[in-house]
């Protein structure tokens, strides 16, 4: 069952008035959450400039935050983004490897590994890996600074880091294998509750096994472990994410357009957006399901697909090389309906009608069924690839709203819009992205270029 979109409900001056409150929040945080110093422990002296997450919650630099962190600072202090962007990149090892935390407070570095369930990577970083949103983030950052000269020097280090996914995390077919569910981003989602023995918990439970599952998962790993390595234990973690995967492939053909742009002399845009068409005919190829009408993750332990319901298996709509055909049953069937994912306050993380959906956070585990704003923000770019753009308008707006409702929030309740998890969370921030795009929008429709 599908829904038609409906107009927002609101007259122009208060849908003015909740994207400035959502934008105060916004600007609000990100200069609460501003990081600055330098690091004198390393082979060399840096000085660093990123947005925490959290200051309370996550007080490190993360690397798919500081990139959704680059995109809305933007819109505030194009220097500043281009700073997340250069710090995040010291975090480049030789031969490629860009890790998901860096741990530039050393005071802070033993909270880390107890409260994260972390194992450093060379003293200072985590040794797992994050969503790449990062080609994303600079190609918007350059859009804003025009500067051929910052891009040039950030293109190789992002390069590298998709050439090493490319070598040490790829199946034949070209998708990306993750090694623990928070390689995902997708930390405690209950797609991966079967994979970690969770499944059929009571919700009280939920948080605490878990975090046990992970400690059991960590404690697998073999001593000498490398960003590359897999746990070696009997039923070893691993899994293709469709939303990793996703973002994976738009990246790759993100920085072909960038590499384009730069007129690099060699074949590189060639070569990424080749991998870019591989790993998306992977997706189409091994993850769709047409009886269903979506995508679904791959648990590698046995080569199935995982017929949960979440957000990820949305995510392939971005890209251009899926099926029209394909993309507007995701839309259509699951992300515009209302009994799934089109509730008061979309998108949640987990369809409505999952047994293991929690809207109210009642089992304190994040991606059961919140919504989260980086989530809503690419399906809203990927509604617009689409051509669905009263969709995306309304998505956009009752994230906007949302935000100006509870603030900048970690997630949301998909019912009621309260917010839930960690307070000041930076890349909710987002929400600035979406009210230029909608604001430019507004504008091309004036002039009758979009509809």
């Amino acid at each position: 069952m599908t829904v038609p979109v409906r107009p927002a409900g609101r007259d122009g001056s208060s849908a003015a008035g909740e994207a400035a409150e959502a934008a105060a929040h916004a600007r609000a945080t990100l200069a609460a959450n501003h990081r600055t110093g330098t690091d004198h422990g390393l082979t060399y002296d840096v000085t660093y400039d990123f947005t925490c997450p959290s200051p309370e919650s996550y007080p490190f630099q993360w690397a798919w935050d500081s990139a959704y962190h680059a995109i809305a600072l933007s819109h505030v202090d194009p220097a500043r983004a281009a700073a997340e962007i250069d710090t995040l990149l010291h975090g480049l090892t030789s031969d490629g490897f860009l890790p998901h935390m860096l741990l530039w407070q050393r005071n802070l570095r033993a909270r880390a590994t107890s409260d994260f369930r972390i194992a450093l990577w060379d003293g200072w970083t985590s040794i797992t890996i994050a969503p790449p949103v990062l080609a994303r983030a600079i190609e918007r950052v350059y859009s804003v600074n025009g500067d051929r000269a910052w891009l040039a020097s950030v293109l190789p280090g992002a390069t590298a880091f998709f050439d090493w996914l490319w070598r040490r995390r790829t199946l034949p077919t070209g998708l990306p294998v993750i090694h623990q569910p928070d390689e995902s981003g997708l930390d405690s989602s209950s797609k991966y509750d079967e994979a970690l023995g969770i499944a059929g918990v009571p919700r009280s439970e939920i948080s605490h096994r878990w975090h046990q599952a992970m400690r059991e998962l960590l404690e697998r790993y073999e001593h000498g472990r490398r960003p590359e390595s897999a746990d070696a234990g009997h039923g070893a973690f691993r899994w293709v994410d469709v939303l990793f995967g996703t973002v994976y492939a738009d990246g790759l053909a993100t920085l072909s357009r960038l590499h384009a742009a730069l007129h690099t002399p060699d074949r590189t845009a060639d070569v990424l957006a080749e991998r870019s068409r591989r790993v998306t005919e992977a997706l189409v190829a091994e993850c769709w399901d047409e009886q269903a009408g979506a995508f679904w993750d791959i648990d590698l332990r046995t080569g199935e697909q995982q017929k949960v319901l979440t957000v990820s298996s949305l995510f392939p709509i971005l890209l251009d090389a899926v099926p029209n055909r394909f993309a507007q049953r995701v839309i259509d069937e699951h992300l515009l309906n209302p009994d799934r994912f089109w509730l008061t306050h979309p998108l949640p993380s987990v369809s409505a009608d999952e047994p293991t959906f929690d809207p109210h956070f009642e089992t304190g585990a994040i991606f059961r069924g919140s919504s989260w704003v980086n989530l809503n923000w690419y399906l809203y770019w990927g509604l617009r690839a689409r051509g669905r753009y009263g969709p995306a308008r309304e998505l956009a707006h009752r994230t906007v709203r949302m935000a100006a409702q509870s603030g900048m929030r970690e997630c949301y309740d998909p019912r009621t819009g309260a917010g839930q998890g960690a307070t000041s969370f930076g890349w909710s921030s987002l929400v600035l992205d979406l009210i230029a795009a909608e604001d430019m929008a507004a504008v091309n429709r004036t002039g009758g270029v979009q509809p």
